[in-house]
């Protein structure tokens, strides 16, 4: 069989827990910070699980990674 390959942009942005969920960084964290509020950019901190429905797709993506 061939190698199957993992997509390069899910490497750098998801990683996998020792129970196969997927976790990811947070999001809206980049710009506009000035308009949320310190509790909204609070809970943005650190990483956060992929919900059930989207974690299927990820581990497609990174087939080796499971």
């Amino acid at each position: 069989m061939p190698k199957l390959k993992t997509k390069s942009g899910a490497k750098k942005r998801f990683k996998m827990t020792a129970t196969g969920k997927v976790k990811h960084g947070g999001v809206m964290k980049r710009h506009r910070l000035i308009n949320r509020t310190s509790k909204h950019k609070a809970r943005q901190r650190g990483t956060h699980v992929l919900s059930e429905r989207d974690t299927p797709r990820v581990k497609l993506w990174m087939p080796y990674d499971r």
